[in-house]
């Protein structure tokens, strides 16, 4: 296999367009290397998710699939994506699709991480066994993993609490909606909240309020903690998990402004209506076909993006732009299987 050589290769400034869709890219500088003749007929590279039953990742499987067509048409080669995760949430059950990866010869893996400190062993494992590892949407900063593609979380962050500001006026009551609290990418992104809240003395942060990741806790959690501080002017969610659902906002909708991170299908419903104010959509089919980018150029021409950590932007959805948004996941559903 070929080594990590950390070179000024790649940039993020190209837009590559998907089915008239663009999306932040890798590009490389203005004196490229030539491509290296490939060692292998064939790539394996496996992709991760925290959980296949939220829908979030599935643009990612797609972006994934479509990187390696791209690519094997590139350099003549076979390039096959496994992707395999846990049902719900569990980090143990990642670490141990890692290590299956590694030990079935998965060349590349690119992991969304549910619990960092737990999966940097099975991280740093894979890679001193030769398999290059990236992260995207959660990283694990301090293993060995090549590079890290996905939203700035505390940028993220701060972005919510600001859209939220305005809409709120610049004064009243918020209350943090967040999932599991060991996962970094939130655990940053309230931080970068509760951090641009400060900024604004009209302001009162009540609490983060954590639930497990799914439509139904969700809502159950945001209900009764509304219920129970009437004050709650402002919602800021992390994370739009009980936007996957139908009537998630019904006892809140009168009683708080919500901006909300993630902009899923069934969350576009929302802000049609004025239940949500601002959705902030992530880059999630870039998680899939950045992440095998990264890969199989650094297995097949020996490089590395230039910054480990490629920042992807967020892009801001509301009433004037929900509908052009939402032609992006009639290209992004997966492929029945």
């Amino acid at each position: 296999m070929l080594t990590h050589r950390r070179r000024a290769l790649w940039a993020v400034s190209a837009l590559v367009a998907f089915g008239g869709v663009a999306f932040s890219s890798l590009a490389q500088d203005k004196q490229p290397v030539k491509a290296a003749k490939p060692a292998k007929k064939s790539y394996t590279i496996g992709v991760i998710p925290k959980s296949t039953e939220n829908p979030i990742f599935n643009p990612a499987r797609v972006g994934a699939e479509a990187a390696a067509k791209d690519l094997g048409a590139k350099y003549g080669v076979q390039i096959k994506i496994e992707w395999s995760g846990p049902v719900s949430e569990n980090p143990q059950k990642q670490a141990e699709i890692i290590e299956r990866m590694t030990a079935t010869g998965a060349d590349g893996i690119a992991v969304t991480a549910s619990d960092a400190k737990l999966l940097k062993t099975a991280i740093d494992a894979a890679v001193t066994k030769g398999t290059v590892v990236v992260t995207f949407d959660s990283d694990v900063p301090d293993s060995k993993r090549l590079a890290y593609y996905g939203t700035d979380d505390y940028a993220a962050g701060q972005r919510t609490a600001a859209e939220l500001v305005k809409t709120m006026g610049d004064k009243g009551t918020v209350a943090i909606l967040a999932g599991n609290q060991n996962a970094p990418n939130l655990q940053t992104r309230v931080k970068g909240t509760r951090d641009e809240l400060k900024k604004h003395a009209g302001i009162k942060v009540l609490d983060t309020v954590y639930h497990e990741e799914n439509p139904q806790a969700a809502v159950l959690k945001i209900e009764q903690v509304q219920a129970a501080n009437p004050q709650i002017t402002g919602w800021a969610f992390v994370g739009g998990w009980p936007l996957n659902t139908d009537k998630a906002l019904d006892k809140i909708k009168d009683k708080a402004k919500v901006v909300s991170i993630d902009a899923m299908p069934a969350m576009l419903g929302y802000v049609k209506r004025g239940e949500v104010e601002v959705l902030l959509g992530q880059q999630v089919y870039g998680w899939g076909y950045e992440s095998t980018k990264i890969l199989i150029e650094n297995l097949i021409n020996g490089t590395a993006p230039k910054d480990p950590i490629i920042k992807a932007e967020l892009e801001p959805v509301t009433k004037s732009n929900v509908d052009e948004y939402a032609k992006k996941w009639e290209m992004w559903a997966p492929a029945k299987k």
